[in-house]
């Protein structure tokens, strides 16, 4: 599309990468790198449940802020 090239990638190269989903490009020392991307949110609901099983998942500036009245009122704390 536009200014762009493409490239064909034989299907058993590919494999032998174990690359699945996205993957980024990286231009370093005149060669084009391919590796996959970290999904970054993959992992959050882990996460957040081990934050929870030790009582650290409370929001940090709720002390001086205060719960407005949807927190206290229709918000599910669980």
């Amino acid at each position: 599309i536009g200014k762009s090239n493409g490239i064909r990638i034989p299907k058993d190269v590919l494999e032998q990468t174990g690359l699945k989903g996205e993957v980024e490009l990286v231009v370093k020392d005149r060669q084009i790198l391919i590796r996959g991307v970290d999904k970054i949110r993959d992992q959050w609901g882990r996460k957040f449940r081990t934050m929870a099983e030790k009582g650290d998942d409370k929001p940090l500036d709720i002390d001086a802020i205060g719960l407005s009245s949807w927190d206290e009122g229709e918000w599910a704390w669980s």
